[in-house]
């Protein structure tokens, strides 16, 4: 199989081919940690946790970069807000950034540069944009980036420099000398944090530091760079502009960017994107208090990366109840195997789903279709364990598939390599059978009242008692 990228830059879906054959380079954008990430942000995280899985699985060895961006306009406001320093507000959030996203299932990235440490960095290539006649430092120190010398604007978005202009998206500033010019080093204002510079005390503008940190960790051309599509522009346009600038290379071979979580709140006509200055948000730390990861990563991950998803309590419950359905057979096929008297292995029926599998995460990582794998696995392993037709070793491998697609999905309960709650319930279920040989109803009745409350219910079949987790 061949794995096909949607690429923002080209519009198209394109065969993978990575500058180094077996290694991938992958950069995505993080966040700018001045408050508590939110579901939007969880979003990108899982998705492009997702994609690094998959490469992964697909025996690629991948470097996966997200910056910290710790040096920002409203970070420094929100310091100044609370009369702290903005490093120190910043830490305060990185800490909580990464309990967080274990509460999604994130695996780490290998490397999590901070604007704040990475200056020498940055500052050597905004001189290397002064030096290749692209910037132009002002009277106040400041330092912009001459839009007017590119000759191929806009090639994520297929903005020209006239649209732009039109458009009212640009921010006037007397000291440009054009009005689309952009800060790829501001002069510090009186009181705020700043570095020395060639062209005196000052910081980075947002979107030098994340060219910088990707020439300083994994070189001047890349395979994957991604991010949620509100980047696109201006932030990845302009990288594009100013690497390319510096270097005089192409910065990413490929651009992927998941698309936006939406809400529609009271009073709403249409939905808008979830974002902190619109006041729309949900944290990841309220969300996770009543999903767990499996369930905020199947929410996301049963819809494609790029399409819209609407975010509403609503539409999380049906998610979970579906996902619970998926657990239930799991943990029926864990069940089965201490009794199983069928003969057939299904080994066709596991090699084709395996093969579903490959060829929808190789579409342009399709989860959405990935997942109907797995409960199209669920319909026929639940149809062969009812005809008692499915053998002990073809049910350990569908289990052990299962749990190899869940190391890229990570959707699977997080007890689906531990037997020990399987042997408890049994204990439970054997209890409460003799209880109510002997008539002891109220407390065989207790048991099975306590484990609803729990969220296990048990349930009589053919084959004795049965539990599933509700």
């Amino acid at each position: 199989m061949t794995l096909f990228i949607h690429n923002t830059l080209t519009n198209r879906k394109e065969e993978f081919v990575p500058i180094e054959k077996g290694k991938v380079k992958m950069y995505v954008c993080g966040v700018t940690v001045y408050d508590d990430i939110h579901m939007g942000h969880a979003r990108s995280m899982i998705v492009f946790d997702m994609v690094a899985r998959y490469l992964r699985y697909s025996g690629y060895e991948v470097t996966h970069v997200t910056n910290f961006t710790d040096v920002d306009d409203k970070i420094i406001i929100r310091a100044a807000e609370r009369n702290v320093a903005p490093l120190e507000l910043s830490k305060g959030y990185i800490d909580a950034y990464f309990r967080d996203i274990e509460k999604l299932g994130i695996n780490r990235a290998d490397i999590y540069p901070k604007a704040s440490e990475s200056m020498d960095d940055i500052i050597a290539m905004v001189q290397m944009i002064i030096d290749n006649g692209f910037g132009y430092v002002t009277e106040d120190g400041s330092v912009y980036f001459s839009v007017t010398k590119v000759e191929n604007y806009g090639r994520l978005t297929n903005h020209k420099l006239e649209d732009l202009e039109s458009s009212g998206r640009i921010v006037s500033d007397e000291q440009k000398r054009d009005p689309r010019d952009f800060a790829v080093w501001k002069a510090a204002k009186p009181g705020e944090i700043s570095w020395d510079s060639p062209w005196g005390k000052g910081r980075p503008g947002w979107h030098i530091e994340c060219s910088a940190m990707i020439r300083h960790h994994l070189g001047e051309t890349i395979d994957i760079h991604g991010g949620g599509n509100d980047l696109i522009f201006p932030h990845h346009e302009n990288e594009i502009l100013q690497t390319e600038a510096a270097t005089g290379h192409k910065l990413a071979n490929y651009w992927m960017h998941n698309g936006m979580l939406q809400v529609k709140g009271r009073g709403m006509s249409k939905e808008e994107k979830m974002s902190k200055s619109l006041g729309n948000f949900f944290s990841v730390k309220d969300v996770s208090q009543k999903y767990d990861s499996h369930e905020i990563r199947f929410f996301f991950l049963n819809t494609h990366y790029m399409s819209p998803l609407i975010y509403g309590e609503e539409q999380f419950e049906e998610s979970s109840a579906a996902l619970k359905r998926l657990w239930n057979n799991y943990r029926e096929l864990q069940a089965y195997i201490r009794d199983a008297k069928g003969t057939d292995d299904a080994e066709s029926f596991i090699k084709e789903s395996k093969e579903e599998f490959v060829k929808a995460m190789d579409d342009d990582f399709n989860t959405r279709d990935a997942i109907k794998v797995l409960f199209n696995m669920a319909r026929t392993s639940n149809r062969m364990i009812a005809e008692k037709t499915l053998s002990k070793n073809g049910a350990e491998g569908i289990i052990a598939l299962m749990e190899d697609f869940d190391k890229v999905l990570g959707i699977l309960p997080e007890d689906k390599k531990d037997d020990s709650m399987d042997a408890v319930m049994k204990i439970l279920i054997d209890v409460r059978s003799e209880l109510r040989k002997k008539k002891v109803y109220d407390l065989a009745d207790l048991i099975r009242d306590r484990l609803t409350e729990a969220g296990i219910q048990l349930e009589d079949s053919a084959d004795g008692v049965k539990w599933k987790r509700i």
